[in-house]
């Protein structure tokens, strides 16, 4: 891979990890801010699946809004390594970070861009079941809701 292929493919997957991150973040938001109002107008409160529905989803939310934020510092991770010139000093710069911010212990080698990308990936996949989860426990919050 060419330095410039690297740089490229760094950066384009910065700028897809910084989208993944914040729509998500921003549905849970908007949910979790009117589901409490929403809740209290029907009655839900009086409803005991409806209130564990409701904690439910909150917990999902906010497992996916820590996702987010996790995939928001890989996105940039991924930025940083694209201003080098060359994938090996990408990488060792990222490691440095990591292990000053005393996040990962310093490794005498680099991961490959392609290793680091599949673990950002299983990241963005857990992040993709927290919001399955919220949407679900949302859903059953509505459908216990008195009526």
């Amino acid at each position: 891979m060419t330095d410039d292929a690297y740089q490229q493919r760094a950066s384009g997957f910065a700028a897809m990890l910084m989208r993944q991150a914040t729509w998500p973040a921003a549905v849970v938001l908007l949910c979790e801010g009117f589901a409490p109002l929403v809740a209290s107008a029907l009655g839900a409160f009086q409803a005991p699946l409806g209130v564990l529905a409701l904690m439910a989803s909150a917990a999902g939310g906010v497992a996916a809004l820590g996702l987010s934020a996790l995939l928001v510092f890989d996105a940039l991770l991924f930025r940083l390594m694209a201003t080098y010139e060359n994938k090996t000093r990408g990488g060792a710069a990222v490691d440095d970070m990591l292990a000053r911010m005393r996040l990962k212990p310093a490794t005498p080698n680099p991961r490959p861009l392609d290793e680091r990308m599949a673990g950002t990936r299983r990241l963005l996949n857990r992040q993709r079941a927290a919001l399955a989860f919220f949407a679900i426990a949302l859903l059953a919050a509505g459908f216990w809701m008195p009526r």
